[in-house]
């Protein structure tokens, strides 16, 4: 599978953005389906998560409440779904796919595919 991420931009503190996740290839049996962001110098971070069977959605501390990821259209994979963002919210951001039914859907380690990111700026 091929994916990128798109939907990045500049935007003001306490603005939103829609982040998308699109698929080229394989896209039955995926198990979860994550979101991170990185900053230059830091680890990438969890942002979101989504079990792919269930819908199950689950987010990082510094997002809940904040950032709704959720399932997508025939074209789109997922979206995230970011509201009253502060300029901590900046960083590029990332989709990721894991097929195998195992580990941490909040684990970086556990993806098996990444897609290109999408840069997000948050200006105060």
């Amino acid at each position: 599978v091929q994916l990128q991420a798109s939907g990045g931009g500049l935007v003001q503190a306490g603005g939103s953005l829609r982040l998308s996740c699109t698929a080229s290839g394989r896209t039955f049996s995926i198990y979860g389906v994550g979101w991170f962001r990185q900053t230059p110098g830091k680890e990438r971070e969890f942002v979101a998560g989504i079990h792919w069977s269930t819908s199950t959605t689950f987010y990082g501390d510094s997002v809940k409440g904040r950032f709704r990821a959720s399932r997508g259209d025939a074209s789109t994979l997922v979206y995230l779904t970011m509201n009253s963002l502060t300029p901590e919210d900046t960083a590029e951001y990332f989709c990721a796919v894991r097929y195998g039914a195992r580990g941490n859907l909040n684990s970086v380690q556990t993806y098996e595919y990444w897609g290109q990111g999408t840069q997000v700026t948050v200006s105060s």
